[in-house]
Parts: structure tokens; sequence; C-alpha cells
């Protein structure tokens, strides 16, 4: 009987400890990704916006490339934390960013950490 009682206030308490965890996690790592989308995002305008009055070819390039980036960023599910192709689609849309760097000539630069969060060019 004890044994039983003892199993059960112990799964009852790691349970809570576990969603307790599971939230503090979630949240971390959600801002993380919300602080690295919104950069990508707040540059995509930036240099589209930039770029705007440019119409030679070399420029409408570089303006179809940050369009795809915005287009990507505007369908990732930010409000579907359940959404299987997250990773994926987040790892597509880091592939994106750094193309379009490449063709700005832009080195970036995008560490997010305890001591410094920055992007860099």
């Amino acid at each position: 009987r004890f044994h039983g009682e003892g199993y059960q206030e112990g799964f009852a308490e790691g349970s809570h400890t576990g969603v307790v965890e599971g939230r503090r996690y979630g949240a971390l790592h959600g801002a993380k990704i919300g602080s690295e989308i919104g950069c990508y995002l707040g540059f995509a305008l930036t240099w589209q916006c930039l770029l705007q009055k440019c119409t030679d070819e070399k420029n409408s390039k570089k303006r179809r490339a940050l369009d795809s980036l915005i287009g990507m960023i505007q369908k990732f599910p930010y409000k579907d934390p359940t959404y299987d192709k997250l990773q994926e689609d987040l790892e597509k849309i880091r592939g994106k960013f750094k193309q379009v760097c490449s063709m700005l000539n832009i080195q970036s630069d995008f560490r997010i950490g305890t001591e410094r969060s920055s992007l860099t060019f």
C-alpha cells in the first residue's frame, strides 16, 4: 500500500515539475526563434526599401530574393507549436537569409546567448 501511495505522489509531483520545466523551456526557445525571425524580417524589409528605386537586373534579382524571404517568414506558423515541419521551415528561412546576405555582399553573424544577442553586419 505504501509503495503504491508513494508511487502516485511521486508521479504527480514529477508530472507537475515536468509541465513547469517544459513551459519554461518552450518559452525560452520560442523567444529565441522569435527574435531570430524578427531580425531576419527587419533586415529584409529594410533592404527591400533600400533597393526599391533600383531598377537594373542585378538589383531585381536581389529584390526577388528579399521578397521570397519575406514571404517565407510571413508563412511561418508562429502560433502552432505542434507544427511538425517547424525546424525544417526554420532551416529554409536561415538558408534563404544566407543567400540574400551573399547576394548583397554582407557578412552576417546571428548569435543568441545569455550574455549577448546581436545581429552584426
